[in-house]
């Protein structure tokens, strides 16, 4: 009798620990949208690179879905105004797109990716001075998109985006 209650208490303990093995039971980390979205717009710059500017619309395109509902959750987030900028611009529609960047600048003036492409969008639509305004907010960063924007204000050098 006990050697029966040993064999099927052995018996449930290796079934549970062979079920258990196949399952994980930490919980899958689930990306925001915010999260989906910049993974859409990186995958759109590789195709814009490649020349294939069709793919890259439609990515931007569901970049832009995904940071509309990602703004709509959580407002006024310096990040996500700065991609809904950028994507914005990207589909040619400048104005609002410059309205999204100057919303991320309200609430993070020093915003460098903000800075920069507010600036290029300056550029592109022949508005060197205010170009310049962001390039002096970019003056003291020490990093990459000063020289960008300023190589693209002087025209040595084409925005890549």
């Amino acid at each position: 009798m006990i050697k029966k209650i040993f064999i099927t208490l052995i018996f449930v303990l290796f079934a549970s620990n062979a079920m258990s093995a196949g399952s994980d039971s930490t919980p899958k980390k689930v990306k925001s949208d915010y999260d989906k979205a910049v993974t859409h717009v990186k995958a759109a710059k590789k195709f814009e690179k490649k020349g294939k500017l069709e793919k890259a619309k439609k990515r931007y395109e569901k970049a832009q879905k995904l940071l509309l509902k990602s703004n709509d959750k959580k407002p006024n987030q310096a990040d996500t105004l700065n991609y809904l900028g950028f994507t914005t611009r990207k589909l040619g529609d400048f104005e609002n797109g410059e309205k999204y960047y100057l919303q991320g600048l309200a609430i993070k003036p020093d915003h460098i990716g903000i800075n920069e492409y507010l600036g290029e969008l300056y550029v592109a639509t022949n508005r060197m001075d205010l170009a310049k305004e962001r390039l002096k907010v970019l003056e003291t960063c020490n990093c990459e998109e000063y020289n960008e924007l300023k190589e693209i204000i002087e025209g040595t050098k084409k925005s890549k985006y």
